[in-house]
């Protein structure tokens, strides 16, 4: 089989539904906006910056955790298997799991960023040139059907990396997570990044680098609300801030306004105050035993975990076992 190119499938949500729901974090209080939308081209660009920074932990702590043990984790995952990556972003701590599973039905990356997916999956589709990758572009938080590869699989399995799941509520993370398990089915597993809980400092640092990178990929939010739905907000006057919010366990990000201002977007107009924030991101943080407890809600068995020596950072195995007859 020669996949030197990929076909995607565009299911990327529409203008409408990026302005429906910035008009909707924008009219609450406090005001905020969905992290989901960092990602186009340009903050894609910027992510993979970022995970290159000194202060940034977790690409570098969760990629020698990879290192160390993708061939345990190919084991654990098992023959066979259909392979589904949310957010797949550049793919590099992929490439250790694909050297390791064995007789893989596909690999199907999940990404909202149909350019930057694209073009991963076309340098992903030449270095494996036997495995059908069948990129889909879409809002992995919407449940979507998975394409149907050539050679029938086993089981499917989500690669859920990077510690995206911390950007969503403990309540939010167990319906995605009960969501992967359905996705999966008996039988069917999850491979997760988690970030565990740490001394504030180096928290707060990893999301506000001394470059300023953080600082332009959280700021690169409001151009590309200029440049899609009508935004009118001028970049100077909004400044970068994260702080870690230890009642809630999470670093937050927010865009603070320098100066009194009214802003728009798509004709409608909001009042910020000088100092006033609009959250862009949460970022939670865990212990293994306190995320095991929320994925069993969901329906998914931790069966192994991995951690670097320090204990910064986990990967953690989940399998989706069948109901026991009531």
């Amino acid at each position: 089989m020669d996949n030197s190119s990929t076909t995607l499938l565009d299911l990327e949500p529409c203008s409408q539904s990026f302005l429906d729901e910035v008009i909707d974090g924008l009219e609450q209080s406090p005001k905020s906006l969905p992290c989901k939308y960092f990602y186009d081209q340009r903050g894609s660009q910027l992510f993979d910056q970022i995970c290159d920074l000194e202060e940034y932990y977790l690409t570098r702590t969760e990629l020698q955790i990879m290192k160390d043990y993708a061939d345990e984790m190919a084991q654990q995952i098992g023959l066979g298997v259909m392979l589904v990556e949310y957010g797949s972003g550049s793919s590099v701590k992929t490439r250790l799991l694909l050297d390791h599973l064995e007789q893989m039905a596909g690999y199907v990356p999940v990404d909202i960023s149909r350019k930057h997916l694209q073009e991963t999956c076309d340098r992903l589709a030449q270095s494996y040139p036997d495995l059908e990758v069948l990129p889909v572009c879409a809002d992995f938080t919407a449940e979507f059907a998975l394409p149907v590869p050539s050679q029938p699989a086993t089981h499917s399995a989500v690669y859920f990396p990077g510690s995206t799941i911390g950007n969503f509520p403990p309540a939010e993370a167990e319906k995605l997570l009960a969501q992967i398990a359905r996705l999966c089915g008996t039988g069917g597993g999850l491979l997760i990044g988690v970030d565990l809980q740490k001394d504030h400092q180096t928290l707060e640092s990893a999301y506000d680098d001394a470059q300023g990178i953080t600082a332009e990929f959280n700021l690169n939010l409001l151009r590309r609300m200029n440049r899609e739905i009508e935004g009118d907000f001028k970049l100077e006057q909004f400044r970068h801030r994260a702080r870690y919010n230890d009642q809630h366990g999470r670093v937050e990000l927010f865009l603070e306004s320098k100066v009194e201002q009214s802003i728009s977007v798509s004709g409608r107009e909001f009042w910020l105050d000088q100092g006033e924030s609009i959250c862009t991101e949460h970022s939670h943080k865990y212990t293994v035993q306190g995320f095991a407890q929320i994925a069993a809600n969901a329906g998914l068995t931790l069966r192994k975990e991995w951690t670097d020596d320090e204990q910064r950072f986990a990967v953690m195995h989940f399998v989706k076992v069948a109901e026991e007859p009531s």
